[in-house]
C-alpha cells in the first residue's frame, strides 16, 4: 500500500455500436459485414430448431447467415431465450455476436474500429501525484492499455511508457478492467 495520497479517477469503456464482422462475402470482394438492426432466423424441423443470426455485407448488402444453433431439440432452449430469438431482442443479438465460440464456429473476427468510446472525467493532472485510474469495460472491447491511456490522457505512447505503472502489460490487448497509476512528469 502506497503512503502517497492518490486521486482516483474512474474510466469506463463503452460500446457505441455493434462491431463490424470481418467475414468474406460470397458475391463481392468485400470482407466486412454488419448485423444492422439485428435479426435472427429460426427454422423448425419437427422437434428440432436451427437458429441463425443474419448479417449483411456492407458493400453489396447480400444477407448471410451465421449458425447459432443447428438441429437442437426445442426442449433444450430456455423459454425466455427462445422468445428473445423470436422477438429479435437487441441485447440477445449483442451477446450472441460477442460470443467467441460463435466467431470461431462461423470463422469471423470482430472489427471494433470506431465501435467504442472512453468515458473519462477530465484528469486535472496538475493536482496531486500520483493519480490512480480504474478502467472498467462494459463490453469486451479489445484494446491495448497503452493506446487507451494515451487517448484518455492526451499523452504520447512514449510518455505513457515512461509515466505509467500498470497492473497488466501495456502492449498486450485486453478487454478486462485494470488499474494504472500516472506518475508526475519530469
Amino acid at each position: 500500500m502506497s503512503s502517497q495520497p492518490h486521486t482516483v479517477l474512474p474510466w469506463v469503456v463503452r460500446r457505441t455500436r455493434l462491431p463490424l464482422l470481418t467475414l468474406r462475402c460470397v458475391d463481392c470482394p468485400s470482407e466486412s459485414a454488419t448485423t444492422a438492426e439485428g435479426r435472427f432466423r429460426i427454422n423448425a424441423n419437427g422437434k428440432l430448431l436451427d437458429v441463425w443470426l443474419l448479417v449483411r455485407c456492407v458493400s453489396c448488402a447480400r444477407t448471410s447467415k451465421l449458425s447459432v444453433y443447428e438441429r437442437t431439440p426445442v426442449g433444450s432452449f430456455d423459454p425466455a431465450e427462445l422468445d428473445g430469438y423470436h422477438a429479435n431482442d437487441p441485447e440477445l443479438v449483442a451477446s450472441t455476436l460477442l460470443d467467441p465460440l460463435l466467431a470461431r464456429r462461423n470463422r469471423f473476427t470482430l472489427d471494433w474500429t470506431e465501435a467504442w468510446r472512453l468515458d473519462a472525467p477530465s484528469a486535472g493532472l496538475g493536482e496531486k501525484w500520483p493519480v490512480q485510474v480504474e478502467v472498467v469495460f462494459e463490453d469486451p472491447v479489445p484494446v491495448r492499455p497503452e493506446r487507451l491511456i494515451a487517448q484518455g490522457l492526451g499523452l504520447s505512447r512514449n510518455e505513457v511508457r515512461r509515466r505509467i505503472k500498470c497492473d497488466i502489460p501495456l502492449r498486450r490487448t485486453t478487454s478486462a478492467g485494470f488499474t494504472f497509476t500516472v506518475m508526475a512528469g519530469d
